[in-house]
């Protein structure tokens, strides 16, 4: 079987790296979409049934009737704290339950009192709590609008495309002749027994209306193909439960950008969708993506931004299954020049962008964020499904990846390497061929025949491993793992009940359920080191594999008709590697009993899964345009709450060019996940592997990462407090600045760095954009001052990454650069004072013990650091809080400054000194000297 594997994987792996489109479904051969699809805007034939109203203080229900087939529906509208509206639509009487997606929420979420407004034949009008915000439900056909004042901020079914595909026994079988047959002498029966106690009971039974819908024999529905089975390929699809599509469309006035639904390999701001496929949620492993094009990739998160100038707006639709969403617009197509004629001539048509969401299974549970800042949406969102987790941080160092690093010789060797060539590193990762066959949890017993020495020599220079644990588990009797899944019922099943099997990196392959939570705590107790032998505390988890990846299923996944309990696959796809990180991360908490920090990288993902770690964009290729894909793939992921985000330095596939190898390092070292990975079959390539040059500027690129890491750790603390993403849009910080809207190949850091990396082969120069028009932004390389509001050429060497420095900010850094993050916990800081035409600036310090969940328990310093009116200080604005740092202030930069004749320090308790400064004239950079006090208490230094 497993030199079977071998030749297929040999097959697949060889030739030409690109993607098989082929492989994968187009909406054309996805039988639902193309169903739902097939479905043009217009009437909609639902109505809503006002007599059913019911209004509580939390909660509206309302019943909908879809007139051709007379199947009600149960709305149910809730109006949640923070300003969001949540909309469920679900069958009325079911012919049993259908999904709806657990877990992913971090609890019920909390609601605010409904009040009705108005009440008539067409409608009702509820308050939204404040007296201008609103929503009118019209009864026919049915229709959502959600106002603030006279503006339409959202309607829902405004083109009729509500569907609901209601559960239904199918026709052609023996099951159902006999139930139909038997159900209608029952009704016969029914109707003499009933017509002789009561004539009159019979007329009003037919003249309900209600009787009438139950009764009423459905419409004769076409039965399509692809409803009751489906076929891809060599693959068949039983669809046991029939068609359970559901769909509703979203009409957004006055928008031209929509930004999110990750992940996809393509711009920021989201095409429009009418000349091709939509943008496809469903997670797969797809071998070496394509680019600009709406296909599915390793993660899915149903969740969409919509912004102008006036506000900003989001669609969390909550549904685990396959899901499609087309996007239109009226403005789309349009040139600049386009829209001026329209200006020109008085044209009055609002720009609008209409969304459809379509999903296979489950049921509608959509949660509208009504913002209006950008801010607002992030803390809407995180409202419901949790934060970016807290790292170590040392994960915010640079990792070293290959696979293979070949034996503990060849990791003993790398981790020399950066040592001989004064490169920082933090983690050294192993891939599957550490293990022992690719039995996760093992090690190989040549290979890595002493693991924990292995370990212990990282350990002894402050350096951590990291090795894959991936879901897939072989089928061998001699396994521990495989024989307490089988012999606990953990596997997942296939559609006969056995144990569903595939084929993956171990050759035949079982699959636990980890939509289980007694699946989910047995894999966590398996982190033990008791369990997990030759593991230590400085080894964490990579998983990879988990969308799941299934050589030989349907689009190298895993069949959909496999059952998770009572549940199909199709309706928990999307979910598997989300479950599956979180086992993994409880599994590194629990075996330190709690005290430390996980980290735990995932290929595949949902919402909710920036609760559990780090993700990255998956198996990209050493071409100039994936390293320019990366930023649009880690913003699009930031603005759903996923800030953790990184790609394969380098390139996976392929084999990089010195220069392309040198930009990538450039760009991967400003953004949040800063890994190098390659691929098997590639020519190794460490950093000092491309001649002395190019190790320097690998180097340079990498102390550089190094020294902001106190402003990295201290973005991804407000990240994890407040659902903010850390490397942002533009358009994030300057929401009405319409220049920054489509920008996708420069970012900010937080609020107070702008990167626009090198991403053209040969550039000799960079145009960026720098945003605000009363803001100034220096240079952090030269110190150099620019105006906002003006695209800046900036000429570029191989050296150079255009980085700059907000004006009005303080940015703490550590300059004395070690060979790891840990070894530089308590050295000095150096703080950059860069001055806004106010002459003011402020930010933040955060310092904690940098792997513990003690911050949790208050131990941690948080200073607020501003400069107004000459005078700098630090203040304690977490009182509550209580730590203490080693750490000290070495040195304080002020750029924008005027020259002082004399600099006094003033320390918490009064005592004043006086501190040595340069200052250079031509720059206007003002530098104190070892002012010395302790990061961690107040001061002042006052500039006379």
């Amino acid at each position: 079987m497993a030199s079977v594997l071998l030749l297929w994987l040999a097959v697949c792996l060889s030739g030409t790296w690109a993607v098989d489109k082929g492989n994968f479904k187009t909406c054309d051969q996805s039988a639902f979409c193309k169903r739902q699809r097939a479905l043009k805007p217009g009437e909609s034939p639902y109505r809503a049934l006002l007599e059913t109203m019911e209004l509580t203080n939390t909660r509206l229900t309302l019943q909908l009737i879809n007139d051709n087939n007379k199947v009600r529906l149960l709305l149910e509208l809730y109006r949640l704290q923070g300003n969001i509206t949540r909309v469920k639509i679900n069958e009325l009487k079911p012919l049993k339950p259908r999904y709806e997606v657990p877990d992913v929420l971090i609890r019920e979420p909390p609601t605010e009192p409904l009040s009705l407004l108005s009440q008539d034949e067409n409608g009702v009008v509820l308050s939204l709590g404040a007296e201008y915000q609103r929503v009118i439900v019209s009864a026919r056909p049915f229709r959502l609008d959600i106002m603030e004042g006279r503006d339409v901020l959202m309607s829902l079914n405004s083109r009729g495309l509500l569907a609901f595909e209601h559960l239904r026994m199918r026709k052609d079988t023996f099951s159902y002749k006999v139930t139909s047959t038997v159900a209608s002498v029952w009704d016969n029966i029914k109707r003499v027994f009933s017509s002789q106690a009561d004539p009159e009971g019979e007329k009003k039974e037919e003249a309900d209306p209600a009787n009438q819908a139950e009764t009423a024999k459905e419409e004769e529905e076409k039965v399509e193909d692809g409803m009751w089975e489906e076929s891809f390929k060599s693959h068949a699809d039983s669809k046991p439960s029939g068609p359970s599509a559901v769909s509703l469309d979203f009409s957004l006035p006055g928008v031209e950008h929509v930004y999110g639904i990750p992940e996809h390999a393509d711009t920021l701001r989201l095409k429009t969708t009418d000349n091709g496929d939509p943008y496809r949620l469903y997670n797969l492993d797809v071998f070496q993506y394509e680019l600009y094009n709406p296909m599915a990739l390793y993660g899915a998160v149903p969740v969409m931004l919509a912004h102008n100038a006036q506000r900003t707006t989001g669609i969390f639709w909550l549904n685990a299954a396959e899901t499609w969403v087309d996007i239109s617009s009226n403005t789309a197509g349009k040139t600049v020049f386009g829209k001026m004629l329209d200006y020109v001539q008085g044209s009055s048509e609002t720009p609008q962008t209409d969304v459809r969401w379509i999903s296979e299974s489950g049921i509608i549970d959509v949660f509208i964020m009504l913002g209006p800042t950008p801010k607002d949406i992030f803390s809407q969102y995180a409202s419901l499904t949790g934060t970016q987790s807290f790292p170590p941080l040392s994960a915010l160092g640079y990792h070293q990846c290959r696979w293979n690093y070949n034996d503990q010789k060849d990791v003993q060797e790398v981790d020399a390497g950066f040592d001989e060539h004064d490169i920082p590193y933090d983690f050294i990762w192993l891939d599957i061929e550490h293990t022992d066959g690719k039995r996760y949890f093992t090690w190989d017993p040549h290979k890595f025949a002493s693991p924990k020495e292995m370990l212990q020599g990282l350990v002894d220079k402050k350096r951590k491993m990291v090795a894959i644990v991936d879901p897939h588990i072989k089928v061998d009797s001699n396994y521990k793992i495989h024989n307490e899944i089988r012999s606990r019922g953990f596997y997942i099943k296939n559609k006969d009940g056995g144990d569903y099997e595939g084929w993956c990196w171990p050759g035949s392959a079982g699959y636990p359920d980890f939509t289980r939570a007694d699946m989910r705590a047995w894999w966590a107790s398996m982190f033990a080191y008791d369990q997990y032998e030759g593991s230590m505390e400085n080894l964490y988890t990579w998983n990879d594999m988990n969308e799941p990846s299934v050589f030989n299923g349907p689009e190298v996944t895993m069949h959909k008709d496999a059952m998770h309990g009572a549940w199909e696959h199709r309706d928990v796809h999307n979910l598997y590697g989300f479950y599956v990180q979180m086992a993994t991360a409880e599994g590194l908490i629990q075996r330190s009993g709690g005290v430390e920090r996980p980290f735990v990288l995932t290929r595949a993902f949902f919402a909710g899964s920036q609760r559990y770690g780090a993700v990255w964009t998956g198996d990209n290729a050493a071409e100039w345009d994936h390293l320019k894909i990366s930023i649009p793939m880690c913003l699009s992921l930031g603005l759903v709450g996923i800030s953790f985000c990184g790609a394969d330095v380098g390139g996976f596939f392929k084999s990089p060019s010195s220069e392309l190898l040198v930009r990538w390092y450039q760009t991967g070292a400003y953004q949040p996940f800063f890994r190098a990975h390659a691929h098997l079959d590639t020519p190794r390539r460490e950093p000092w592997l491309f001649g002395p040059e190019n190790t320097a500027l690998i180097r340079e690129v990498v102390r550089q990462r190094y020294t902001l890491l106190p402003y990295w750790y201290q973005q991804f603390y407000q990240a994890h407090q407040t659902g903010q993403p850390i490397m942002r849009p533009l358009w994030v910080e300057y929401p009405q600045d319409p220049a920054t809207f489509a920008i996708d190949d420069e970012f900010l850091i937080g609020r107070d760095l702008l990167v626009h990396p090198v991403t053209e082969e040969g550039a000799r120069g960079v145009t960026a954009y720098l945003p605000g028009k009363d803001e100034l932004w220096f240079d952090v390389h030269t110190f150099q001052k620019h105006n906002g509001a003006q695209n800046l050429y900036i000429p570029v060497t191989m050296s150079s990454i255009p980085v700059f420095q907000r004006g009005g900010s303080i940015i703490p850094r550590k300059l004395r650069v070690r060979r790891s993050s840990t070894c530089m916990e308590h050295d000095p800081y150096t703080l950059y004072v860069a001055l806004n035409p106010q002459r003011t600036a402020e930010g933040e310090l955060y310092i904690d013990d940098g792997h513990t969940f003690n911050y949790e328990k208050k131990e941690f310093i948080l200073r607020k650091l501003s400069f107004a009116k000459n005078i700098l200080s630090s203040v304690n604005i977490a009182p509550d809080a209580q730590f203490s740092t080693r750490s000290w202030i070495e040195r304080i930069i002020i750029l924008g400054a005027s020259k002082p004749s004399k600099v006094t320090l003033k320390t918490a308790g009064g005592q004043e000194s006086q501190v040595e400064f340069e200052f250079d004239a031509s720059m206007s950079v003002l530098t104190l000297r070892k002012p010395g006090m302790n990061a961690g208490v107040d001061w002042s230094v006052t500039l006379q």
